[in-house]
């Protein structure tokens, strides 16, 4: 199956991604519904999903006609390019004011990774397949005359399974499983950090928590293969920030240590710069 290559939104820009807007449709009383994909990458070259069809529910959870497909493409879609501010636009439709329930994304059979290995294995979908990823919204109001985005924040790290009986030589078809977690950015959450990392080598998986009086809020990412990273969608607070290697240094070189940044302030609209971080 063909990659397509969506046309990414970078930097700052994103920092609007659940924002409303005054939209440019000539119907006054009509809204526009955005969806965008991210992703917070993991340890493979590249995680392509086949994605046939997103839907809305509109109605109440269990009623089976609150369904409404929205106008997407269906294409394969290589999640590892959009990572460290940058987001996918799969969707841009006019919509009827209203409160919107759950989103749904169909999986067709067609998705895969590519490892570290240069292998091509085959990711199986049970659910997506069937009933579909259907995800929870929270506050997810369309209004008159305005545009609402919604951005689904795909954890690569957390979603792609392997099997803990599969070996080399077994059918690569069998190694790994597509259990997607998708985090959904609510709309008032529009804040964000990013920095760099040094060594680039290190190659860290990097972990911003937030206490809440629901217990500790924590969001995800890795460093790119130059020491960048970037997470947005954060709501505004007081964060720590880890850093854990997921390489060793190479001999006769510094250790790669575990590093924990303390105090970071997030603020709503902005995206805070922590600068570099040693791993040394």
């Amino acid at each position: 199956m063909k990659v397509l290559r969506l046309l990414p939104l970078a930097g700052a820009a994103l920092l609007g991604l659940a924002s409303c807007s005054k939209s440019t449709s000539e119907d006054a009383n009509s809204s526009k519904l955005e969806v965008r994909l991210m992703d917070a990458p993991g340890d493979f070259r590249s995680v392509v999903l086949d994605v046939r069809q997103i839907e809305v529910h509109l109605k109440e959870e269990n009623d089976p006609d609150g369904w409404k497909t929205l106008g997407f493409t269906p294409q394969a879609i290589n999640v590892l390019d959009y990572v460290n501010g940058r987001s996918a636009l799969l969707v841009s439709d006019d919509f009827a004011p209203g409160d919107l329930k759950e989103i749904r994304l169909i999986l067709g059979p067609n998705s895969y990774v590519v490892g570290r290995d240069g292998q091509q294995y085959d990711l199986k979908t049970p659910s997506g397949q069937t009933s579909g990823v259907k995800l929870k919204l929270e506050k997810a109001t369309l209004k008159q005359r305005e545009t609402f985005q919604l951005l689904l924040d795909f954890d690569v790290a957390k979603s792609i399974v392997e099997r803990g009986t599969w070996k080399p030589g077994n059918d690569k078809k069998e190694r790994y499983l597509l259990k997607p977690v998708i985090r959904v950015v609510a709309q008032d959450l529009r804040g964000g950090l990013r920095g760099t990392v040094s060594p680039a080598a290190a190659l860290p998986q990097i972990l911003a928590i937030r206490s809440s009086i629901l217990g500790p809020d924590t969001v995800s990412t890795w460093a790119d293969a130059s020491g960048a990273y970037q997470i947005n969608g954060l709501a505004a607070g007081t964060y720590r920030v880890e850093f854990f290697p997921s390489t060793t240094a190479p001999t006769g070189q510094p250790a790669y240590v575990n590093k924990v940044r303390t105090g970071v302030v997030v603020t709503n609209e902005q995206v805070s710069d922590l600068g570099t971080t040693s791993l040394n």
